[in-house]
């Protein structure tokens, strides 16, 4: 007898077991009606499948119907009316409804995991993709839930690059790599050459004649290129002549100037020829990073008014132009050791022979000559940008009709200037790689023909205080995250100086007019 309690207590407990499992994995009550028609959201249940695998379902009703969301993920069949089994098809989510008998509803989320051969299989082929192309590189791999994550050191951003397309074959990739810090950026010193050499020749005639009372007539003959004498009665003030009550006010007497009180008559005669040559050299050195842009300028700025608004109410705006020789670059060194470098050199200078009148000031032209060019360059090769040549022959030939024409006379009564002038420019460029002296080493001073005067006093200048741990920077590590060096690299922000638009650029200031008044113009502003 207490054998078969025994056995008899054994078979209940094994049934209550089974009883309350079944209902954890399967059935479930119908649940109750609420008023107005509603009823309570079903519970759902997780359910985990490998690809390839399969689970089997325990109900403790017999089922009357199962579905499956997505067929592509998960497939499910009824083995009999208690059990339901679950196939594994691709990696993804689906929903897996069963109703009993009772009318009951068991909701189960379903989730596909990737086959654990088949994940181990793709990290190893990612392995070895990774130690071929990038050997030497401690890189490692681990994957979860579909995400790679990449862990390591490289030394470099592409070899990062490299790492993480290579890992990407197999999903979603997080990026823990760290990278070597990388060594100084190199600079690129540019040594510019500009040579010009501007020739002019000038050859000036003409005669300006006047009479005071010869022949009891008064007045004078001109071409009117050079400027005449002004004829009037009375006595001549200071710069003039004087005969029988007339007076000859002489404004310019040119280069030759002749009177005779005998005759009442004189004349100012311009004869003159001029010869000029003007050489300019400049060689500007500049250091640049490579990829990075460089500007020099060595000249000024020169002011111009520009007149803004109607007659009643305008103002007067102050530009300023710059001008002189600058030289814009950006140099970049190539894969192959050369430079590949954009340069655009510049050469301007102000003309006042095309100058314009402004409220009685005059507000010069510029003359300009520039160029902008790419080209690719050895370590300390050269090349020359010339055929810059610009030849003009300006010739003004003016005289008195009839009078002109008379052959030996007719030429007391014209007058020419010839100007030519010959300008040829060439430019010279020579990048070089360079690097920053030694610590310690004594920097190259200019050498002064005169000596400074001395010190006012005899201490010697305050030299920084010796290194100690307050003021010696902390050492570079060896590798940094991926970001921070990104970040490094980005473009720092643009210097802005006072007055300055974009590199040399322009700028303006605005001062009311002053009616019928001249124009307050400062004067043109150089540089070094």
């Amino acid at each position: 007898m207490r054998a078969k309690s025994g056995v008899t207590i054994a078979y209940l407990s094994a049934f209550c077991l089974v009883l309350f499992a079944g209902k954890g994995l399967c059935a479930q009550a119908a649940p109750p009606a609420q008023p107005g028609g509603a009823t309570f959201q079903d519970s759902s249940n997780e359910l985990s499948v490998a690809v390839g695998k399969t689970v089997l379902v325990d109900c403790v009703r017999p089922t009357t119907r199962v579905a499956i969301g997505l067929g592509d993920v998960a497939q499910a069949s009824a083995i009999s009316p208690n059990e339901i089994m679950v196939n594994g098809k691709n990696p993804g989510e689906t929903s897996l409804i069963i109703w009993d008998d009772r009318g009951g509803r068991q909701f189960f989320n379903v989730t596909v995991r990737a086959s654990t051969a088949a994940v181990d299989n793709s990290m190893e082929a990612i392995r070895r993709e990774l130690a071929t192309e990038l050997p030497g590189q401690a890189l490692k791999l681990s994957s979860e839930n579909g995400v790679v994550y990449l862990r390591g050191t490289v030394k470099d951003l592409l070899s990062s690059t490299r790492a993480v397309q290579i890992a990407s074959t197999a999903g979603k990739v997080v990026n823990l790599l760290n990278v070597a810090v990388p060594k100084s950026q190199a600079q690129i010193m540019l040594k510019v050459r500009f040579e010009a050499v501007d020739r002019s020749k000038l050859k000036t005639l003409g005669i300006n004649m006047f009479n005071l009372g010869l022949g009891n007539a008064v007045g004078g003959i001109s071409t009117g290129e050079f400027s005449p004498p002004s004829i009037s009665g009375g006595s001549s003030s200071s710069g003039g002549v004087s005969s029988g009550g007339n007076a000859a006010t002489i404004s310019n007497e040119q280069n030759i100037f002749a009177f005779f009180p005998g005759l009442k008559a004189g004349a100012t005669i311009a004869a003159l020829e001029n010869d000029g040559v003007v050489e300019t050299l400049a060689e500007p050195n500049i250091v640049a990073t490579d990829g990075q842009e460089a500007s020099f300028l060595a000249g000024g700025e020169y002011p111009y008014p520009t007149v803004q608004g109607t007659a009643a109410g305008a103002s007067v705006s102050i530009q300023f132009k710059e001008y002189g020789v600058r030289l814009n670059f950006i140099p970049t060194i190539t894969p192959r050791g050369t430079i590949r470098l954009q340069v655009a050199p510049e050469v301007s200078s102000l003309d006042f022979s095309n100058a314009i009148q402004i409220s009685g000031f005059n507000v010069p032209a510029i003359t300009t000559r520039k160029m902008k060019t790419e080209v690719e360059l050895g370590d300390g090769a050269t090349f020359v940008i010339g055929g810059l040549i610009d030849n003009r022959e300006t010739e003004t030939f003016e005289k008195i009709p009839f009078i002109g024409d008379i052959p030996i006379l007719g030429k007391l009564f014209q007058s020419k200037s010839k100007n030519r002038t010959n300008t040829e420019l060439m430019v010279l460029v020579t990048p070089e790689i360079v690097a920053p002296l030694e610590a310690g080493t004594k920097p190259p001073e200019v050498k002064f023909p005169v000596k400074f005067l001395p010190p006012n006093s005899n201490n010697p200048m305050n030299q920084p205080d010796a290194k100690t741990a307050a003021n010696t920077p902390a050492p570079a590590p060896d590798t940094i995250p991926v970001e921070t060096l990104i970040q490094s690299m980005k473009p720092e922000k643009a210097l802005v100086i006072e007055g300055d638009s974009g590199g040399f650029g322009a700028a303006s200031s605005s001062a009311p007019s002053s009616g019928g008044g001249g124009l307050g113009l400062p004067a043109p502003t150089t540089g070094p």
